[in-house]
């Protein structure tokens, strides 16, 4: 979110400008958009974290009447809200998270065909202690400490994409603890990422950093400090290290033919946390969605202990077909099963009435020609693309093994569904039945 500040003529506004920018108070001048009839025909542009001292300054100041209103953007559309009593919004604090931000969890991360261009042709530093590194596409670092133990290293954190605070910090603590289960380790250290806006109460801080630390707790690992910086922005996360077996190491991109696959989590967080932010959102998908983005997949991981279990990954900002090619990178073909995908049935509902994000259209494109989607309904292709944060985990696991391990899986997952299985590689990478 952001602020438009229309002015009753030109001079006023130029004059504005000239004003804040002598108190170091970032604004940009814009022609006055189509959605705002009132003013001149320029305005400016004015962030979050300065719009109430810009507000201060211009009141200081001889600038006529000024009229200010509230820009959001959504798939590329900006709509505006007027706001009608600005000597109340002054004496408002800045309480809810979602009002600071354009974007939020998993669907704030570059999309990976982005990502891999700009990963491609960096200098690399060999080292034979590091079994998996960022030229994998993995879900975190593994580097061998002794003929028994690796180190599994990972960093995640993003904006909120839920107003309560508790709830965010417990979000994106278990979005970032899930790397290391995905790579069969167990976290050990974790350390906190913050980026906050000065103007905004620490109290919320404070509160974001109460649910994380709650999670970590609840994976057994020690918080061991951290960083923060000042922001526009309030981001999140966490920095984890963790420990794992060598002959446990699991990878996102060695499956074997005729290994089943089961997803342990529904889709449509995403969706439902954009219907969320567009007023849509019942109270019953915000409370589905929040519930299993907050569950840590420690439980699930665990279960897996025993199996053969051959490749597994965590499904986050990409979805899960973009988690799949990479699964798929072993030179085998995944045939997915449509009809047993768990999903919320809201987010099913919101993409029915046409509801996309814009991180799943950028998967869609990045999975142009790698999966032919064109004979789902469009629902169901938007959940495959949809952008999860704190997603379950996707594994491979031996046909003669996967009922049982999903019995065990559904005790305390009940949603886990075998979806699909690893099969030849066919001219498509990805599949469906």
């Amino acid at each position: 979110m952001e602020y438009i500040i229309s002015f009753s003529n030109t001079n006023y506004a130029i004059k504005a400008e000239k004003q804040l920018l002598n108190k170091k108070i970032s604004v940009t001048v814009l022609p006055l958009p189509s959605g705002i009839r009132a003013g001149c025909g320029i305005c400016l542009r004015v962030g979050v974290e300065v719009i109430r001292p810009a507000l201060r300054g211009l009141f200081e100041t001889d600038v006529g009447e000024i009229t200010l209103y509230s820009r959001t953007e959504e798939s590329g559309r900006f709509t505006y809200s007027k706001v009608e009593d600005i000597k109340r919004f002054m004496e408002q604090k800045l309480t809810s998270l979602l009002d600071n931000c354009t974007s939020g969890g998993c669907g704030a991360k570059i999309s990976p065909g982005e990502l891999s261009k700009i990963l491609t042709g960096l200098p690399v530093y060999h080292d034979e202690n590091l079994l998996v590194g960022f030229d994998s596409s993995d879900d975190a670092a593994v580097y061998k400490l002794d003929d028994r133990h690796s180190i599994v290293t990972t960093v995640d954190f993003f904006p909120p994409m839920v107003s309560d605070p508790l709830v965010f910090g417990r979000i994106a603590a278990a979005n970032a603890l899930s790397d290391v289960y995905a790579m069969g380790g167990k976290p050990v250290t974790a350390l906190n990422l913050v980026c906050f806006p000065q103007s905004m109460d620490k109290e919320i801080l404070r509160e974001i950093l109460l649910g994380g630390t709650q999670k970590v707790i609840e994976a057994s690992c020690v918080l061991a400090g951290g960083h923060s910086i000042y922001d526009k922005e309030p981001k999140y996360g966490l920095a984890v290290t963790g420990l794992v077996e060598n002959d446990r190491i699991l990878r996102n991109d060695c499956p074997q033919t005729a290994h089943k696959l089961i997803l342990t989590k529904p889709l449509g967080t995403g969706l439902v946390m954009s219907a969320l932010r567009g007023g849509m959102a019942s109270e019953e998908a915000i409370e589905k969605a929040t519930r299993s983005m907050q569950r840590l997949n420690k439980y699930a991981a665990e279960k897996l202990h025993g199996y053969s279990v051959s490749a597994c990954t965590d499904i986050t900002g990409f979805g899960l077909l973009a988690h799949a090619l990479e699964m798929a990178a072993a030179n085998v073909s995944l045939l997915i099963y449509p009809d047993e995908i768990p999903f919320f049935k809201e987010a099913y509902s919101y993409a029915e009435d046409f509801l996309m994000t814009a991180a799943g259209q950028r998967n869609r494109e990045h999975l142009a020609g790698k999966a032919d989607v064109s004979a789902l309904p469009g629902a169901m292709q938007e959940l495959l693309f949809d952008p999860q944060t704190s997603g379950g985990l996707f594994f491979s696991v031996d046909p003669a093994q996967a009922d049982s391990l999903l019995s065990e899986i559904q005790a305390d997952d009940p949603d886990a569904r075998i979806i699909g299985e690893v099969i030849d590689r066919e001219k498509d990478i990805i599949m469906f039945r």
